[in-house]
């Protein structure tokens, strides 16, 4: 069984910087994507970044230039280094790894971990 685990959310100013955590465990094939995402109150979750097991990454115009998403393969491990952070920003951030079989697609997801960003 895979299982996501997240860390590193809390309050900061607007400004500021955070780092998140992701770590995997189980059995998780490669190659495979790992993105984060966030959820606003009431809203879908929205991708913030993926980055692919040979290091492409994507991310969305909201945050590109200010957020990083970097992994360690070898750890199983995904970061989001978030810089110049918004209040708009403030959200739950989730893990989530993904590959795809000649059968089926995988698809596994953190608890979420909760950044809030004051004004």
């Amino acid at each position: 069984q895979v299982q996501l685990v997240e860390s590193g959310g809390g309050l900061v100013q607007a400004g500021g910087s955070l780092r998140l955590s992701c770590a995997a465990s189980g059995n998780i094939f490669s190659p495979n994507t790992m993105a984060w995402y966030r959820q606003f109150p009431g809203k879908q979750r929205e991708l913030v970044a993926g980055i692919s097991s040979g290091g492409r990454t994507n991310y969305p115009d909201s945050v590109r230039g200010r957020f990083t998403i970097s992994r360690d393969n070898a750890k199983k491990r995904a970061y989001l280094q978030m810089n110049s952070l918004k209040p708009e920003d403030t959200a739950v951030y989730f893990c989530n790894v993904a590959w795809q079989t000649a059968v089926r697609k995988y698809d596994y997801w953190g608890q979420g971990t909760q950044v809030t960003v004051s004004s």
